[in-house]
């Protein structure tokens, strides 16, 4: 089926510059950047801004590698986190998690097409990778109806028409998520269809210079952000008081979003995974926290804390898991090293009894633009889930810790955020790990 002619901007081109559409380029949160007062944050402590067009050009060429690596002719990408990797731009990103509306085309050899949702052109400009803007045709239920195949055909015949342009022959196309009904599309026009999740991870795995100079100005602005919330940590305050504060003050910082809303007290912390409540904290209680935020330049700020309410000491069984905690990230961190392996990891990790206490999901995980590949597993699932691969410079591992009697009682949670080096390790997250201040 031809596909109805569209305005289609000269590849290298981006749609004219001019009035209001101009205007709304130069006032896009990511052209506006983080403000004069994080900006004044970061010198204090000693911190450059990244160089923006460096980490772009970098990541495109991380990306086509692995799909020269993958014999793929291109990626079609609309996962935003994907997106954003390929060209540093958003747009609603938890809206468009489960509405797809907004996609890019990545060819291995040739342009960078974004395909945006409604007109949002202005959103894109400032990136360096992009050659052309294209308006985004979503065939999903929500806004195709009863037309949806015929909508998906259209949609279908663009991109395999960029493949037979860009490609090499063999049609080989990398695909992140697309609905089952684009997926048929798509193959109906002959396209053979490559899973683009592992290798955008393995893309993403290894951090640049520049992007860890982003993830130290988003650890800094996230600890601040962290003390922001502490300073609500008072009796009778609710989980839900803390929280809203770290929220709050993770947007003031640039940050973009919290992947989860991961913080209990009291009894609600054992087992973990209890999100905050309406629960008022008393004192004495113990307080836990994973931070899960997406922060400054869209870095994501993984690590964990736990409190103390209002006392200076803690009780004997709350200063037993603590210590465990703490032990365990004191045992587990070293090991993560360059040329370390995820089995040799998992089986010198150290952690407190299986059959008293209650554990995290995993040992460790690495962590870039949110969490990513790879996660290191405990000796007791290895079977099951565990799977062996080597830490390399670059990578950024968060190292975690769970806590809990099995029979009751308080949990601790801690977590660090650890940058792989060519000698060793740098703990990045240096906010302080004590139950009190």
């Amino acid at each position: 089926m031809t596909m109805p002619p569209r305005h289609r901007p000269r590849i290298g081109v981006r749609p004219a510059s001019q009035g209001t559409m101009a205007d709304a380029a130069r006032l896009n949160a990511h052209a506006l950047g983080p403000g004069s007062d994080l900006l004044e944050e970061w010198r204090d402590a000693g911190l450059r801004t990244p160089d923006r067009e460096a980490v772009q050009h970098y990541r495109i060429d991380r990306l086509r590698a692995q799909l020269v690596a993958n014999r793929c002719d291109g990626a079609l990408l609309y996962d935003p986190v994907n997106i954003r990797y390929a060209t540093d731009t958003t747009n609603m990103s938890l809206w468009t998690m489960h509405n797809q509306v907004r996609y890019v085309f990545v060819a291995t050899s040739g342009p960078v097409i974004l395909f945006e949702f409604s007109g949002a052109d202005f959103l894109d400009m400032h990136s360096q990778v992009i050659d052309e803007i294209r308006p985004g045709r979503s065939f999903i239920h929500f806004y195709s109806g009863p037309r949806t195949a015929e909508i998906a055909d259209y949609w279908a015949a663009e991109i395999a028409d960029l493949v037979q342009e860009h490609g090499r022959g063999d049609r080989r196309l990398a695909v992140d998520v697309v609905d089952l009904v684009g997926i048929r599309a798509l193959e109906s026009k002959g396209l053979v269809l490559v899973p683009a999740m592992p290798l955008m991870e393995e893309a993403r795995s290894i951090k640049s210079a520049e992007e860890i100079q982003a993830m130290r100005c988003a650890v800094h602005a996230a600890n601040l952000s962290v003390r922001d919330m502490h300073d609500k940590l008072v009796p009778g305050a609710t989980e839900i008081d803390l929280w809203t504060a770290l929220q709050s003050a993770n947007s003031e910082r640039f940050g973009e979003w919290l992947e989860t809303r991961l913080l209990s007290s009291g009894p609600r912390t054992n087992p973990w995974y209890q999100e905050a409540s309406v629960r008022r904290i008393e004192r004495g209680d113990l307080v836990a926290f994973d931070t899960d935020l997406i922060g400054s330049f869209g870095m994501c700020v993984d690590f964990s804390r736990t409190w103390l309410c209002d006392r200076d000491t803690p009780d004997p069984f709350q200063a037993d898991v603590y210590s465990l905690a703490l032990e365990q990230m004191e045992r587990n961190i070293p090991l993560h090293v360059a040329g370390a392996t995820l089995r040799e990891i998992t089986e010198r990790a150290w952690y407190p009894s299986i059959e008293r206490y209650n554990h995290y999901t995993c040992i460790s995980h690495g962590v870039g633009l949110c969490d990513e590949y790879p996660v290191v597993y405990s000796r007791e699932e290895w079977n099951d889930v565990g799977y062996d691969g080597v830490l390399e410079p670059g990578m950024v591992m968060s190292i975690e810790a769970f806590v809990g009697l099995r029979h009751g009682h308080e949990g601790v949670k801690l977590e660090q955020q650890v940058l792989i080096t060519e000698h060793g390790n740098e703990v990045l997250t240096r906010y302080p790990l004590s139950l009190t201040r």
